[in-house]
């Protein structure tokens, strides 16, 4: 089962969540071609990939001597289901909000039929 603070704890820093879009556009890059397109330095890089992958952010595979690293689905779809089971709380208040726009769009009606 994948720790979902992990998750969260792990796309709380910027520069991981660059480094998550940059290998969300380019399917899969090398440490290399993440320190190329980041302007981060080889270390930092390789540092916030190890914190991803260990978050189930990214997966890396050998190639030859290098390592390409992708997007790995399970932590999303971890933070995605923690997020989803707030879904009753903010359904909740979308529909007071519903309600409210409602009722004042009825009195704005209301109003300017009696003038």
């Amino acid at each position: 089962m994948i720790d979902t603070a992990l998750v969260l704890d792990a796309v709380g820093e910027p520069n991981r969540r660059h480094l998550l879009q940059l290998l969300h556009h380019q399917r899969e890059s090398t440490v290399s071609e993440l320190v190329d397109a980041s302007g981060l330095r080889q270390p930092q890089v390789s540092k916030h990939l190890k914190v991803l992958t260990r978050a189930s952010l990214v997966s890396a595979r050998t190639d030859g001597r290098y390592r390409r690293y992708r997007l790995d689905g399970r932590g999303l779809q971890a933070a995605h289901d923690w997020f989803a089971s707030f879904e009753d709380v903010w359904q909740a208040r979308f529909d007071t909000l519903d309600e409210l726009v409602s009722n004042d769009t009825e009195s704005s009606a209301s109003q300017e039929n009696r003038t």
